[in-house]
This record gives structure tokens, C-alpha cells and sequence, in this order.
């Protein structure tokens, strides 16, 4: 992780030289700034390899900068919430953060969380043992799904024969999918597979995801099994 830059945005002084120092401690290389303004100009400069963000910021406010960070980049990004229960971990989500941590955090937990972040960006493919044998039968490694294609070799996603731009989380999750089309895959599954959680998060992650991925590929082709989690129409 010695290589690794992290934005952290927060305008809490204590809160954000403290987690910086901690993040230093466990090798990474941190870019700490106090405003949303200053958060956009440091991620165009340095481009980071993950950027923390806390919701209430001055300038420029996390949610609308994950968003505008998301316009020009799949870079992994994580919010910072100060309320588990606030609309703004769903905004964030939305917006196109690929998790949340909510405040107060402990140190550790947030490098946890920042390292099982970047092992599923750094390897797109690895959720995709079960969507590799699957796909052993389809020539070139192609899945096809009515008019969406999934190449899981080549990591493209294509709808009607047009390319589709996923984030590595989206894409992950798709193929999840892909590996299993019509069983049903439980939201605890998808958040240890996808999000590499070894214990029970929070499934808005996942439902959120669910519905950031439908846009993109079509609204009919996750199917909701209320009660029980969501299956890929094949």
C-alpha cells in the first residue's frame, strides 16, 4: 500500500490530521484537504487511487463531488457519514460512491474498508470464478443475455451491441450475476462477495447498486425476489 494516494476531504481539523496520520501509519500516501472546491482541484492534480469523502464539506459538498468525480473517473470513492440512518449515505450512493463509512469510524476499520475497496478494484475479475467456468462454453469468454453481452475476459459490457460503462463495483456485481443467471443471489451474499465483507453490512449498498446497474443495463434484466435478493434474467 506504500504507492497507494488517498484523497481524504474533511473539514473537521482534528478529524482530518488524525486519519491522516493514521493512514500514513499503514503506508499510504494521503492528500488531506478541508473543502469540496479544494477536494476537486487536489483529485484533478494528483489523481488518486481512492478518495474519501465526508458529506458535509464546505465549497463544494461530498455527494456533489463524488459526482463530479464520477463524471471524469471510475476511481473507487468512499463517503463519510456523520448518521447511518441519513439520506445522504443514499445520495452518496447514488452519486456513484462505491461505499460508506459512517463517523465516528475507528482507524482500523477505515483501512480495512479502504483495502477491500482497492482488491476489488485492482482485480475486476476475481468475483468472477463462477461467470469464468460458466462462460467456458461461450466462445471468447462472451455471455449473452438477450441483447446484453458480458465478455469476461476482456471486462466489456455490451447492450445491443453498444458499449456499456460500468465501475469496477457495478461490474463486479454484474458479474456475480452473470455466474449464477435465474438464482436468486441474497443481498449478504452479493455484499461479501462484491464488497468483500466477511460480516453483515449495510444491503442499501447493494440496492442501490441494483438500481445504478439496471440503468445501465435495462430495468427488466435484474429481477427483485421480494424477501429473498435479486436474479439475472437470462
Amino acid at each position: 500500500m506504500a504507492d497507494t494516494h488517498v484523497l481524504f476531504v474533511e473539514d473537521d481539523d482534528v478529524i482530518r490530521e488524525a486519519t491522516q496520520l493514521a493512514l500514513e501509519r499503514d503506508g499510504f500516501l494521503v492528500t488531506a484537504v478541508p473543502d469540496g472546491l479544494l477536494g476537486l482541484e487536489s483529485f484533478r492534480a494528483r489523481q488518486p487511487d481512492i478518495a474519501l469523502l465526508d458529506v458535509m464539506v464546505p465549497g463544494l459538498d461530498g455527494v456533489s463531488l463524488c459526482r463530479r468525480i464520477r463524471d471524469e473517473s471510475t476511481v473507487p470513492v468512499i463517503m463519510l457519514s456523520a448518521r447511518a440512518d441519513s439520506i445522504d449515505v443514499v445520495l452518496g450512493l447514488e452519486a456513484g460512491a462505491d461505499d460508506y463509512v459512517t463517523k465516528p469510524f475507528d482507524g482500523a476499520v477505515l483501512v480495512a474498508r479502504i483495502r477491500a475497496v482497492l482488491r476489488r478494484f485492482g482485480h475486476a475479475s476475481g468475483a468472477a470464478g463462477g461467470a469464468a467456468e460458466a462462460s467456458e462454453a461461450v466462445e471468447g469468454g462472451v455471455l449473452r443475455f438477450g441483447d446484453l453481452e458480458v465478455d469476461t475476459e476482456g471486462m466489456e459490457v455490451r447492450k445491443a451491441g453498444a458499449p456499456v460503462s460500468l465501475t469496477p463495483t457495478e461490474m463486479r456485481l454484474l458479474l456475480e450475476f452473470s455466474a449464477a443467471p435465474g438464482t436468486v443471489l441474497s443481498r449478504d451474499r452479493l455484499l461479501e462477495r462484491v464488497w468483500d465483507y466477511g460480516w453483515g453490512g449495510d444491503t442499501r449498498v447493494v440496492d442501490v447498486h441494483v438500481q445504478r446497474l439496471r440503468g445501465k443495463i435495462g430495468q427488466d434484466r435484474i429481477e427483485t425476489v421480494r424477501g429473498f435478493g435479486y436474479k439475472l434474467r437470462g
